[in-house]
């Protein structure tokens, strides 16, 4: 499994409670794989400047087609942002059909392992 690094966002929560979004992306055939990483990174380079965004962390696990992130955000209403983001509904929309999205979501105190 590959993963980055923790990338901090512009926002430092402190000892608040925080929204954690944790999302997995199972792909029906590698042949799609480069290209949504790609595309993965990519939206990753818009965290320094999205509102409430605390942490992000995004992973790769090749062998089994997985593809994931894990992002932590000041409050809901911050990750209910970036999702209707045209750069991310367009990522949405462009593998929609290609394979199984799961997501969580949660509350913690801080970064989880983090």
């Amino acid at each position: 499994m590959l993963s980055t690094r923790w990338l901090p966002g512009p926002h430092v929560p402190g000892d608040t409670a925080v929204v954690v979004s944790e999302t997995a992306f199972q792909l029906n055939r590698a042949i799609d794989l480069p290209r949504a990483c790609w595309a993965g990174w990519r939206l990753s380079r818009l965290w320094p400047e999205l509102e409430g965004a605390v942490a992000l962390r995004l992973w790769a696990d090749p062998l089994r087609r997985r593809i994931g992130s894990v992002s932590v955000w000041r409050e809901g209403a911050d990750l209910d942002r970036f999702v209707r983001l045209r750069a991310h509904a367009d990522i949405v929309r462009a593998y929609r059909g290609k394979g199984t999205l799961t997501t969580r979501t949660w509350e913690s105190i801080g970064v989880p392992g983090g």
